[in-house]
């Protein structure tokens, strides 16, 4: 039997490597289309959680791993042997940035080391983590492609991005488009039934460098567009406009405009992250891309502009920031979930305590036994009126809903509000970003 039959009549074996943001929901949906999936980890913690159809991604409820544990249907490992019997495997890893703001691919090589170990006639591999135009070309191929296991006969390889967006109850992994594009059109074509046979809209493109840019394209558009609405709030505050409503009455233009908002800076594991592959692989190709360069600059500067804000309200209330107990709300990257990769907190809070702020945070969707929030040395607190009251200044870096903003108002000195939570309330006690 053929894997493109294989995968039709459900009969195939799904691998999915990293049971993160990514490869859990992705793992899910897979095995509810009918698969055998195998969830694969080098995190003892995550494979005994799935094995216990405990989850521990928000968007993957436990209620939705436990018939699918229950049934076989889903199983996660750290034993790599077991790619033996995966007939597709997904490659759903970090691609983290290197100090040096070089693309740091080292998860997907050992991802792709490990799958070469085990590698057999009529396999497809795909890798979903986002990287810079070629690597599926340049970097995996080689590494599994030899005299007997050949493109497009004996193996397909295929690049599809995974386009997440945690807590979006709106858009998930089975209802977002997705792109798919093959090494070979043979690769395309057995990657697009994988995942039509599981997802409700698939893109296919003509190979997997188009499908690799794309989904730097699409994080670099955000990216330079916060990055632009960004200098335009430091602009506006300079000229002592209020930018919060100079955008609402631009996004009344029913063409030619979208809404961005200005913040704290730029979180979460994609848009930080995937311009500067972006302008890496350029500048390998001898081309200075200097908007996304410019962009990543203004985003990059935006805690110490939070810093800034912060000591101008302090200076009003007759304090310096050195010796002030400050209160930083919301630590996560974005609103209403619990992911703190990159979050602009972690910064805004480490450039508090460098100029001597005593700083505690609130955040109740935030793990506090995340390695980022531990290294940072910032306790958690509860937000009561006698932990209010004892605090000089909040400053509100991630605007989560559920939270008695009016009690912090009532009982603290002064909030800088990076994320106009106060919208349309005038107080003599907020400062805007």
């Amino acid at each position: 039997m053929s894997l493109i039959e294989k995968i039709r009549s459900r009969q195939a074996t799904v691998g999915v490597i990293g049971l993160g943001y990514v490869g859990l929901p992705l793992a899910a949906e897979l095995s509810r289309a009918g698969y055998h999936v195998i969830g694969f980890d080098v995190i003892a913690e995550k494979v005994d959680r799935v094995n216990a159809a405990d989850s521990y991604i928000k968007d993957v409820a436990s209620e939705t791993l436990k018939p699918l544990v229950k049934s076989g249907h889903l199983v996660a490992t750290g034993d790599f042997a077991r790619l033996g019997e995966c007939d597709t495997v997904e490659i759903c890893v970090p691609t983290p940035l290197r100090k040096t703001r070089d693309p740091d691919i080292s998860y997907i090589v050992a991802s792709v080391e490990q799958i070469a170990k085990y590698k057999h006639p009529g396999m497809l591999v795909v890798l979903e983590s986002t990287t810079y135009p070629g690597t599926t070309e340049e970097v995996i191929l080689p590494m599994l492609q030899d005299e007997k296991f050949r493109i497009g006969k004996e193996f397909h390889l295929a690049f599809s991005p995974e386009r997440v967006d945690p807590g979006n109850p709106r858009y998930n992994t089975s209802n977002i488009p997705k792109v798919v594009g093959g090494v070979t059109p043979a690769c395309t074509e057995v990657a697009v039934a994988l995942y039509s046979s599981a997802l409700a809209t698939v893109v296919p493109v003509s190979n997997a460098r188009v499908a690799e840019t794309v989904k730097l394209l699409e994080n670099t558009f955000r990216s330079v567009n916060i990055g632009l609405v960004n200098e335009i709030a430091l602009m506006c505050n300079k000229m002592d406009i209020d930018v919060w409503e100079v955008i609402r009455a631009a996004a009344t233009k029913p063409f030619g405009f979208m809404p961005f908002y200005p913040g704290p800076g730029l979180g979460g594991h994609c848009i930080p992250i995937d311009p500067f592959y972006l302008s890496w692989k350029a500048k390998q190709s001898g081309f200075e891309a200097r908007f996304i360069e410019l962009a990543g600059q203004v985003n990059g500067s935006m805690p110490e502009y939070v810093v800034a804000r912060v000591v101008d309200a302090l200076n009003q209330k007759k304090r310096a920031l050195n010796g002030s107990r400050v209160l930083v709300m919301g630590v996560s990257y974005k609103a209403n979930i619990d992911d703190v990769r990159e979050s602009p907190a972690i910064d805004v809070m480490r450039l508090l305590r460098r100029h001597g702020a005593d700083v505690v945070y609130h955040d109740r969707w935030a793990n506090a036994h995340d390695h980022e929030l531990v290294e940072a040395g910032v306790p958690p607190v509860e937000l009561t009126q006698k932990v209010i009251s004892g605090c000089d200044c909040a400053v509100i870096v991630t605007g989560h809903e559920n939270v008695d903003y009016k009690l912090l108002l009532e009982h603290i000195p002064v909030v800088v509000d990076t994320r106009n939570v106060y919208s349309g309330v005038n107080s003599d006690k907020i400062v805007r970003l």
